[in-house]
C-alpha cells in the first residue's frame, strides 16, 4: 500500500439586586427652637466669584463627549461579537449532545459546524488541549464527518480513534474492531497556527489473537510535515470535543475518549 493511499484511507475515517434606603429617626428630624438670646452676627461683604477663575473639569467634559461620540461601527462590531459568542456556545452544546446521544439530526450538526468555522476562534491553546503536555498524549473518537462545503454528513459507525501526542509531536489514527483486530497508522506531525500537518510512517495490523504486523511506509526522511501533506485545520478544541476540516475539504468532530489498546 502506497503512502498517499494509506493517508487517504486514514483521513477518510474520520441576584437579582435589592436596594434600600435607610431613613433617619423621626426624633433626629424634629427641629427645636433655640431659647438662647440672639447674638450679634458680624456682617460680611458678599464674595463674588469671577467666572474666569472657575476651573472646569476637562477630563469629565471629554469623557462626556467621548460617550456621545462612540464610533457606531465599533459598537456594532462588539454587538456582533457578543452574538457570535452566544451562537458558538449553542453550537458547541449541539455537538456535545450529538456525541453523547448520536441522535441529533445531521442538519443541526452541519449548522453548528458552519457557525464554529466562521467564528475564527483564537487557536493559541488548541495544541496543548488536543495533545496534552506529556506522552502518550490524548485520544479522540471520531463522531461525525461532513462532506465538502457541508452539503451532507453522517455519524461514523465504527470505532475510529486518533491519538495526538503534543510532547513528541506524534499522531496515530486507528480503526478498532474489538476481538476481530485493528488497523492503525502512526507518524509525526507539525503545528502552525491552527494547521496540523502529518506524515504517516508505518501501519500496524492486528487480526484476532495474533501479534500485530508492522509495515513501514518508507516516510522516515528528516523533514517536517507541511500543507503538501495531509493536514487538519482546527476550528474548535476544548476538553471534550474538537472540530476540524481535512485536506479534502470535509469537516468532522471528535469527542475525548480513553486510549484504545486492543
Amino acid at each position: 500500500m502506497g503512502y498517499h493511499a494509506a493517508a487517504a484511507a486514514a483521513t477518510s475515517f474520520l441576584a437579582p439586586l435589592s436596594c434600600y434606603i435607610t431613613s433617619s429617626s423621626s426624633n433626629q428630624l424634629r427641629l427645636k427652637p433655640s431659647l438662647l438670646p440672639l447674638k450679634h452676627v458680624k456682617q460680611q461683604q458678599p464674595h463674588f466669584v469671577s467666572v474666569s477663575s472657575v476651573k472646569f473639569s476637562k477630563a469629565k467634559t471629554r469623557a462626556t463627549l467621548d460617550e456621545k461620540e462612540k464610533d457606531p461601527l465599533l459598537v456594532q462590531d462588539q454587538e456582533q461579537q457578543q452574538q457570535l459568542s452566544k451562537e458558538v456556545e449553542e453550537s458547541v452544546k449541539v455537538l456535545k449532545n450529538a456525541a453523547k446521544t448520536r441522535k441529533v439530526p445531521a442538519e443541526e450538526i452541519l449548522s453548528a459546524f458552519s457557525v464554529i468555522e466562521k467564528a475564527k476562534i483564537n487557536p493559541s491553546g488548541f495544541l496543548e488541549t488536543l495533545g496534552g503536555m506529556e506522552s502518550p498524549g490524548r485520544t479522540w473518537m471520531l463522531i461525525f464527518t461532513a462532506e465538502k462545503k457541508l452539503k451532507g454528513g453522517r455519524y461514523v459507525p465504527l470505532t475510529a480513534v486518533q491519538r495526538f501526542d503534543a510532547a513528541a509531536m506524534r499522531i496515530e489514527n486507528g480503526v478498532f474492531l474489538g476481538p476481530i483486530g485493528f488497523l492503525t497508522f502512526e507518524g509525526r506531525f507539525s503545528w502552525k497556527k491552527r494547521i496540523l500537518s502529518f506524515i504517516f510512517e508505518k501501519i500496524r495490523v492486528k487480526i484476532g489473537p495474533f501479534n500485530p504486523l508492522e509495515i513501514s511506509l518508507g516516510q522516515n526522511e528528516d523533514r517536517d510535515p507541511s500543507t503538501k501533506d495531509p493536514f487538519f485545520i482546527w476550528f474548535y478544541i476544548d476538553e471534550e470535543i474538537a472540530v476540524a476540516r481535512g485536506r479534502s475539504g470535509g469537516t468532522a468532530f471528535w469527542c475525548r475518549c480513553r486510549r484504545v489498546t486492543t
